[in-house]
């Protein structure tokens, strides 16, 4: 009875003790955005930004920048970036200290898809055909202000996945020089039956490295990942770090995550 009255005691006191403190809360800070009026898309637009650790401490300091299609917060921002801070680490030193910046989408089926002849694609996506000028949007307008308000270097990367990776492959093919590294996972190549896939691969500037991932995501889609694979080999075999991975026990829905990790792994930045 005597040990029982302790205990109580005791868990009161300390129940007192944890009431009285005060405690402080502060923000959790990430990430920035910015949000500005694009004249090229005539639109509101956002983005996310990443900075790396030292990126306030030491001044003269430059850093490589990935962008990230689909890279709003609720998309694949956080997750994304998160992941070029773990191959930060020491212990890994998978990546050099890198900015990233997730373009937030207003219609991603319109800014990541050429015009289309194709009668289901035009049921489907109705507003689609925008690409041409998102790739401007891209080149001329966000990656010169992009250069002019942070302390990137001349190192480049893109990352777009299922139609991010339909536009991400556009750029490849016809403007090659905007990114030095492309990862591109679960391409959506079978829009405009399959007419990128079918077009000359000659790309005016060769890209440093291509990374193509898909996971098993139905014949059409593993299919076709597989043909751009093999499309670019002939062109970039020994002129260009080229992978190819894929992922049996993952789909269209989970394979970014990891395959990215392969991509960050397997190519030299």
């Amino acid at each position: 009875m005597l040990k029982a009255l302790i205990v109580l005691l005791t868990l009161s006191i300390s129940i007192n003790i944890s009431a009285n403190q005060q405690l402080k809360r502060s923000e959790f800070e990430f990430a920035h955005t910015l949000t500005f009026n694009s004249k090229v898309l005539k639109q509101t637009r956002s983005v996310n930004i990443y900075l790396p650790p030292s990126y306030t401490q030491n001044k003269q300091q430059t850093y490589p920048i990935i962008y990230l299609l689909d890279g709003s917060k609720d998309e694949d921002f956080i997750h994304i970036a998160g992941l070029v801070q773990f191959a930060n680490f020491p212990w890994l030193n998978i990546l050099p200290e890198t900015i990233v910046v997730g373009i937030e989408n207003v219609d991603r089926k319109h800014d990541f898809t050429t015009p289309s002849d194709n009668a289901l694609d035009q049921k489907e996506l109705p507003t689609h055909g925008g690409a041409m000028r998102f790739i401007d949007f891209i080149s001329k307008e966000l990656q010169p202000m992009i250069k002019q308000q942070y302390r990137v270097n001349e190192t480049s990367t893109l990352i777009g996945q299922s139609l991010g990776g339909l536009l991400a492959t556009e750029i490849l093919y016809n403007h090659s020089a905007l990114f030095d590294h492309y990862v591109i996972i679960s391409p959506s190549l079978w829009w405009n039956d399959e007419a990128l896939l079918s077009q000359e691969f000659n790309p005016p500037h060769l890209p440093k490295s291509v990374y193509i991932g898909v996971g098993k995501e139905g014949e059409q889609m593993e299919r076709i990942a597989k043909q751009l694979h093999e499309k670019v080999t002939p062109t970039l075999h020994d002129k260009t770090q080229l992978k190819f991975g894929y992922f049996p026990e993952l789909n269209h829905g989970d394979t970014l995550h990891l395959a990215v990790y392969d991509a960050f792994k397997k190519i030299t930045y």
